[in-house]
């Protein structure tokens, strides 16, 4: 099995790869006036795709690219079986829908169709050790746009700050404005605090990570505080345990932040149950 996906689905037809084209006048590549979402597939099944593709559609009505999300449902399931992905322990599907092509001009056209792109691919395992070991971490600035909870394509900050953990040595980047924590170049950012699930509320500074909603409700359901509000860069460093949340990365701890440990420097005891809780919720999935 090669590790991308030969056969993808673009303007209503699945076509090879290799010769899919999109125009130099689409708009999401001029503009980056586009929305995108991942979907998470283990063993053949789409984990959460209502959520996903809920949060799909809302971004673009807040961008009024006029489609209805629920098509994506058939070429989801569509996709795995033509790339021989249905008994694939991991995958993920990259679904991305743009204003459509139009000549140049910033105003929005009228009568254009949206572009329509969906791949899948499958995913390389993580070892137990790296779940374990747990990512080091840098803090930066927050420098994105004002409205991070739509899921653009415009992901250039996001970019360069992840570069500037690559560069520093680190797995990760944690980002804050005015001081105060947002999340990850690709995450949600979680901190454990007097025993409490803490991390920046739902609003506009950040994206809603559907797999940090799961990973909230869990928190809920097996006892645990959670405080959904304005957190600092200097609680993130008093913190017991950190942890980060995303669709292909799932509960993953942070055992180092600007190269000072975090609590203890091991994974602690609060991301190991919600590690537990979100592979339990992951594996109720795939039974139905």
């Amino acid at each position: 099995m090669t590790a991308e996906a030969p056969i993808l689905y673009l303007n209503g037809e699945y076509v090879d790869a290799a010769s899919a084209t999109v125009s130099v006048d689409d708009r999401g590549f001029l503009f980056a006036d586009a929305c995108y979402e991942v979907t998470a597939v283990f063993d053949g099944v789409s984990i959460a795709l209502d959520r996903h593709l809920a949060r799909l559609q809302r971004g673009l009505d807040e961008l009024r690219i006029e489609f209805d999300t629920s098509v994506l449902v058939p070429i989801h399931h569509e996709l795995i079986d033509r790339n021989g992905l249905a008994d694939s322990p991991r995958a993920s599907v990259y679904v991305q829908v743009t204003r459509g092509v139009a000549p140049r001009s910033h105003a929005f056209p009228s009568d254009v169709a949206p572009t329509v792109l969906a791949r899948v691919q499958a995913i390389p395992l993580s070892s137990s050790a790296v779940v374990e070991r747990g990512a080091r971490a840098i803090t930066l600035p927050d420098e994105r746009w004002g409205r991070v909870d739509i899921k653009t394509t415009g992901l250039l900050p996001n970019v360069l700050a992840q570069q500037a953990a690559v560069d520093a040595g680190a797995d990760d980047v944690i980002l804050h404005l005015d001081g105060m924590i947002t999340e990850g170049s690709r995450t949600n950012v979680m901190g454990v605090l007097d025993g409490a699930v803490v991390t920046a509320p739902s609003d506009r500074r950040i994206l809603g990570g559907v797999t940090r909603s799961i990973v909230l409700e869990l928190a809920t359901a097996a006892g645990l505080e959670v405080e959904e509000r304005d957190w600092s860069v200097g609680e993130l460093h008093l913190a017991d345990e950190v942890l980060l949340t995303s669709t292909t990365a799932g509960v993953r701890p942070v055992v180092e932040i600007d190269g000072g440990p975090v609590g203890t420097g091991e994974r602690g005891p609060v991301t190991q149950r919600l590690q537990a809780a979100y592979a339990d919720f992951v594996a109720d999935h795939i039974r139905g």
